[in-house]
């Protein structure tokens, strides 16, 4: 398991990887931890969200990390969340894979992303040595927010049917059926006990999108029905490469997807979700959020640092009681 935080000098400073619980070694009884965040004096949570970025600085991954450290100085950011595919094409071979330094530490350069950084594995990340990249995740940010952080790629079944010439690491994932009953007895459980103000939860795959890869049916069908019923107001993922906002249309979910960290799929849309689509950019680029307890403010940027979309979302307060 891989925790790291502390000085830019150590090797792979300011970087958590985060899996919803960590079954490596204690699958069936793993106990949920959790991060607390404390909020500033105002009351306020600021962070980036990016995605399927870690392509040794090429593909303009090095231009969206200015960026992101502009926007974070800007914003004075608290963390940074990633929604996977952190490290191409194979993920990495161990804790001491170079890999980790050509593509994290020396692309997220700027003062401002010297914070905490909260992961989740993609399916890229899978073919790599999971173990080096996972941690126990859950995690609370205070009581303004929650942020549920969802291990998704054991529940599509492509990978399974159809690895190709890839070879996925499932160790402590096996039986999957297992494993994802477990994820979502937990996660349902950890929801329902939340009683924080906005309710986020982070995966890899997509549950609605328009981009590459479209919706993914076994969130469709297993994830999503317990976040309509837990009041969850987020859910952010990459995998697709493009910047987009989805709405939900049984409840108030937006879906976010920030999986334009690097490489991106100019033109390749499809026709689902189109009613619902609130926004679609097709280039690369990043997202921040910056929350109160009663108003979160949403910003997709472009490579450049442009603003192509804002959108906000107030929430009336009402007592813990």
């Amino acid at each position: 398991m891989m925790a790291l935080s502390g000085n830019k000098n150590m090797a792979a400073a300011l970087f958590l990887w985060l899996a919803v619980v960590s079954f490596i070694s204690h699958r069936t009884s793993a106990e949920l931890q959790r991060f607390e965040q404390p909020t500033r004096g105002d009351g306020t949570l600021r962070f980036l969200v990016v995605g399927d970025w870690g392509r040794k600085g090429e593909f303009n991954q090095s231009q969206v990390a200015f960026q992101m450290g502009r926007i974070g100085e800007e914003l004075d950011i608290d963390f940074v969340v990633s929604t996977g595919d952190n490290f191409y094409d194979n993920g990495l071979e161990g804790e001491t894979d170079p890999a980790f330094v050509d593509s994290f530490t020396n692309i997220y350069t700027a003062k401002s992303l010297q914070k905490q950084w909260f992961s989740v594995l993609g399916n890229h990340d899978y073919r790599g040595d999971t173990v080096a990249q996972m941690s126990p995740a859950l995690r609370k940010i205070d009581e303004i927010a929650e942020l549920f952080f969802v291990d998704t790629t054991p529940f599509v079944n492509y990978y399974y049917a159809n690895p190709e010439n890839h070879v996925y690491d499932w160790r402590g994932v096996n039986p999957s059926k297992i494993y994802t009953s477990i994820v979502l007895r937990d996660l349902e459980s950890a929801l329902k006990e939340s009683r924080a103000k906005w309710k986020i939860v982070v995966g890899h795959h997509a549950i609605r999108s328009v981009g590459h890869h479209g919706d993914t049916l076994e969130l469709v069908h297993h994830l999503l029905p317990i976040l309509q019923a837990n009041d969850v107001d987020f859910y952010m993922n990459g995998h697709d490469h493009c910047l987009e906002q989805i709405s939900d249309d049984k409840s108030p979910i937006q879906f976010l997807t920030s999986g334009a960290g690097s490489k991106a799929w100019r033109g390749d849309v499809k026709d689902l979700n189109r009613k619902r689509l609130k926004f679609f950019y097709d280039g690369q680029g990043f997202m921040s959020v910056q929350m109160t307890r009663s108003d979160v403010d949403i910003i997709f940027y472009d490579v450049f640092g442009k603003v192509l979309h804002k959108w906000t979302r107030s929430k009336q307060l009402h007592s813990d009681m």
